[in-house]
């Protein structure tokens, strides 16, 4: 069973003074924090309005679209929201899309997460059932400062319901100070959330010390990375799932892989994600023709190794390759549908490119825009043993038990068996090969973007062309050079700083 998220009635009344008339008659029939919250049922409502942000498309509406951001994928509709122009290095603090989007889609849903935790404890309602909501809340808080610091560096942070007038005077707290808040959010989580949710799908402690290790894992703290693996794996709930192109599949959600998602639902209400609408090419037998408004490119085609660890064949270049490639990418000669790519369907002609997202679309139903019901992963196990060989690396205690991390993912699951790296790597060649295997293990989840900026390669991996199908330069990505002490962070919106002049702009920006 899968929550629903009440999107128009909870986030209504999470704002004072909305009129519903359509719900239990008050005096002036307006709905205020005053006279919100009379129950349990208010409550929930109220809780579920903050998940509801996670749906957002800066948030992680956007999916595997983040990957633009990066040098896996190229996004031709770039006014869906400028993730191209941070991929390509043109981005300004300018441009709106995912500069003032996340900014103000993240503290949507901070403020929603400060009125619930104000308001909770006039509620009457089962203790053990407001402790765990409290955890949620706290957990969801965490979640968006995380994305907050993530993106930006430091950022105003506060933890009660502020005025406008507050808000156009804040100051942006150091880096260092955020990340302080996260942990103190995913702290307060992990004191009162259970290893089970009340309807799956909502936070749990796994989820909570997933989250933790995520962010301890992007500041290189590897012994806390190692702490929080070692707590996880103390649960034993959590495991690798048996087949990598199950694992994304409709019939196999919330499976034992994954720690925490984003929860979709088919129907009329606008539940569902837009992915299919975004990856799908056009003229499907069925569901939705979509835009391909972001597209894999040659570059991480290139990254997927043979099976066997021999060099790629061009005249066969998909033959004896990782079976995470047509699990993950829809290439020419593949079928999608039961249909040929890109022969009797193809990508819509203003995407080049001459590939397609397979992951996170669904083949199998018919699909309506805005309704496709497949959960967006969060963070899965995967991550746990990638975190945890990334920080016996880096701190070079045991490389070996690192490589034998890394060969659960190359070589236990039933539809993904490559040749094991072998035990006896230095640090600097185990360091690539683990930084290999997250990006082809993640690909098109929207971590890429992440790991360039945390591990500082960029100006290492760039200019990276982008070619058409017919090999034809499409752009160059940072054709002008990289440089890392502007690109980690995103600009801070220049209509943030007019409507406050405390907020300071991040560096090259």
């Amino acid at each position: 069973m899968r929550y629903i998220f009440l999107t128009i009635i909870a986030t209504a009344l999470l704002a004072s003074g909305c009129s519903k008339s359509f719900l239990d008659k008050k005096p002036d029939d307006r709905i205020t924090t005053d006279n919100f919250w009379a129950n349990e049922s208010d409550a929930t409502l109220a809780l579920y309005g903050v998940y509801n942000v996670l749906h957002e498309s800066f948030v992680y509406g956007y999916g595997g679209g983040f990957d633009a951001c990066s040098p896996n994928a190229y996004q031709w509709a770039y006014w869906e929201g400028m993730e191209k122009q941070v991929g390509n290095g043109t981005i300004s603090a300018n441009d709106g899309g995912i500069v003032s989007g996340r900014w103000q889609q993240c503290y949507t849903g901070i403020n929603r997460a400060n009125t619930f935790i104000e308001n909770i404890d006039k509620v009457a309602m089962d203790d053990a059932l407001k402790t765990q909501m409290k955890g949620e809340i706290y957990f969801l808080r965490g979640v968006f400062y995380a994305l907050l610091a993530n993106s930006y560096g430091g950022v105003p942070v506060f933890t009660k319901t502020i005025t406008a007038d507050q808000a156009r005077a804040m100051k942006r707290n150091s880096e260092d100070e955020t990340w302080a808040q996260v942990h103190a959010d995913y702290d307060e989580a992990i004191k009162r959330l259970g290893t089970t949710a009340p309807i799956t799908g909502r936070a749990t402690l796994g989820a909570a010390l997933a989250m933790k290790l995520r962010a301890y894992l992007y500041k290189a703290n590897w012994d806390k990375v190692l702490e929080y693996a070692d707590k996880i794996d103390a649960l034993n709930k959590y495991s690798l799932f048996p087949s990598y192109h199950g694992l994304f599949q409709l019939a196999n959600e919330n499976n034992a892989e994954v720690m925490f998602d984003v929860e979709y639902m088919d129907g009329p209400f606008q539940q569902g994600s837009y992915f299919d609408r975004h990856w799908q090419p056009q003229n499907m037998k069925y569901g939705i023709d979509g835009s391909n408004s972001v597209a894999p490119i040659q570059n991480l085609v290139d990254a997927y190794e043979t099976i066997d660890g021999a060099p790629v064949n061009p005249a066969t270049p998909y033959v004896n390759r990782d079976p995470r490639l047509d699990f993950t990418i829809l290439r020419p000669g593949a079928y999608f549908q039961g249909q040929l790519y890109p022969v009797e369907i193809k990508n819509h002609t203003g995407q080049k490119v001459g590939y397609s997202i397979r992951k996170y679309t669904i083949e199998t139903q018919q699909v309506v825009a805005g309704q496709e019901p497949l959960n967006f992963i969060i963070f899965r196990y995967a991550d746990v043993l990638l975190s945890k060989a990334e920080a016996l690396i880096e701190k070079g205690t045991d490389v070996p038990q690192a490589i034998r991390l890394i060969n659960q993912i190359r070589t236990s699951r039933t539809d993904v068996k490559i040749t094991a790296l072998p035990a006896s790597l230095s640090q600097s060649d185990a360091r690539a090969k683990l930084r290999h295997e997250r990006r082809i293990e993640f690909a098109l989840e929207g971590l890429y973007w992440d790991d360039v900026r945390r591990w500082g390669i960029g100006k290492d991996i760039y200019p990276i062309e982008v070619r058409g199908a017919d090999g034809g330069l499409i752009e160059t990505k940072f054709g002008n050079g990289y440089v890392q002490e502007k690109s980690i962070h995103l600009p801070i919106s220049n209509n943030e700083i007019s409507i406050n002049n405390n907020l300071t702009q991040n560096t090259g920006y």
